[in-house]
C-alpha cells in the first residue's frame, strides 16, 4: 500500500520535481486515456446526430462485418507482409552499422559517417515518396533512363506493379532509418569495457573475434528490448508512406489495415462509417496487446531479458 505520510513528505522535499510532472501526466491523460472513452462506438451504430452516448449498441456487428468482409483476407495479408518484410530487412541493419561503426578508429570520419546516414531520417515521408516517383519513373527517372540506356526500351511502371510495390517500401524504409535506428546501438557499445578488448587482444583474438564474442553479445538485450517493441507495432504499419505510394493499380498488395481504417471512417464523404472503423482499429489494437504480452512472456523466460 502507498505510504500517504512519506508520499507528502516526499512532495514538500521535491515539490519542483512533481510540478514539472504536471504537464506530461496531463499530456497522457488527455491524448492517451480520455480516447480509450470513444472506443465504445466500435459496439456502437454511431450517430454524430445522437453522439456516443445516445447511439443503439449493437454489440459485436462491427468486428463481425470486418471478419466477413471480402477484403479481410487480403488486408490482414498484406499487412503482416509488409510488417514482416520490413522486420526482416530492416531490423538487422542498425544492429550491424553499430558493429561496424564501433570499430572505425578515426574520430572525425566516424562523425561523418554518422552525420551523413542520419540525415535521410530527417527527410519527411511526402518528399521522400516524391524522391521515390522522381528516381523510378520509367520516362524521366534516373531507372528509366538507365534501364533505356542498357536494353533501348523503356521499363515498366514500378508503382503501377503490385509485386514492386513491397520491395520499394520497405527498402526505402531501410535506406531512411537504418543510420538513426543504430544510434541506440552504438550508445551500447559506449558501455562495453575496454579492459575486455585488452585482455582479449592479449590472448591473440582478433578484430572480428572480439566484435562476435565481445560487443554483439554486449549488445544482446538491447536488441531483445527492441524487437519486442517492434513485434508489439507489427500490425501498426505506417499509413502516410504506404498511402502516398498507393494507386488503383497497386492496390491489391498497398491495402493495409491502416489505409482501409481511413478510407472507412474519414475516406468516404456522405458514407464514413466511424463505428466500423473504430471496430477494426481495436480489433488491431488488441492484436498487437496480445503479441507484444506473448513476445515478452518467451523473452523473460528464454534470455531473462524482458520489458516487465
Amino acid at each position: 500500500m502507498v505510504n500517504i505520510k512519506k508520499l507528502f513528505k516526499s512532495y514538500k522535499q521535491h515539490w519542483q520535481l512533481f510540478v514539472f510532472l504536471i504537464i506530461p501526466v496531463a499530456y497522457i491523460l488527455i491524448f492517451a486515456y480520455w480516447p480509450m472513452f470513444g472506443l465504445q462506438i466500435a459496439f456502437k451504430k454511431f450517430s454524430i446526430v445522437k453522439g456516443i452516448a445516445g447511439s443503439p449498441w449493437v454489440g459485436f456487428k462491427n468486428f463481425l462485418k470486418f471478419f466477413n468482409a471480402y477484403q479481410f483476407e487480403a488486408v490482414i495479408t498484406n499487412t503482416l507482409t509488409l510488417s514482416l518484410y520490413a522486420l526482416l530487412a530492416a531490423f538487422p541493419f542498425p544492429i550491424l552499422f553499430a558493429l561496424v561503426l564501433n570499430v572505425v578508429e578515426n574520430a572525425k570520419y566516424k562523425k561523418i559517417v554518422q552525420t551523413i546516414t542520419y540525415m535521410p531520417h530527417f527527410i519527411s515521408i511526402v518528399v521522400l515518396v516524391g524522391m521515390l516517383m522522381q528516381i523510378f519513373h520509367p520516362m524521366i527517372g534516373l531507372y528509366g533512363k538507365f534501364y533505356k540506356a542498357v536494353t533501348g526500351q523503356i521499363p515498366s511502371d514500378l508503382f503501377a506493379n503490385p509485386s514492386a510495390f513491397k520491395h520499394l517500401y520497405v527498402w526505402s524504409g531501410v535506406w531512411q532509418g537504418f543510420g538513426y535506428n543504430s544510434i541506440i546501438y552504438i550508445a551500447a557499445l559506449t558501455n562495453v569495457s575496454g579492459e575486455l578488448h585488452e585482455a582479449a587482444d592479449v590472448d591473440g583474438a582478433s578484430r572480428f573475434q572480439r566484435v562476435i564474442h565481445i560487443d554483439f553479445p554486449a549488445l544482446v538485450p538491447t536488441i531483445v528490448i527492441m524487437l519486442i517493441l517492434r513485434m508489439g507495432s507489427i500490425m501498426s504499419i505506417g499509413f502516410e508512406k504506404t498511402y502516398l505510394m498507393q494507386n488503383s493499380l497497386n492496390l491489391s498488395s498497398s491495402e493495409i489495415i491502416s489505409t482501409f481504417v481511413y478510407k472507412k471512417g474519414l475516406g468516404a464523404g456522405v458514407g464514413n462509417d466511424y463505428s466500423y472503423s473504430t471496430a477494426i482499429g481495436m480489433f488491431n489494437s488488441i492484436v498487437n496487446l496480445i503479441l507484444i504480452t506473448t513476445v515478452n512472456m518467451i523473452s523473460r523466460r528464454v534470455t531473462e531479458t524482458s520489458l516487465w
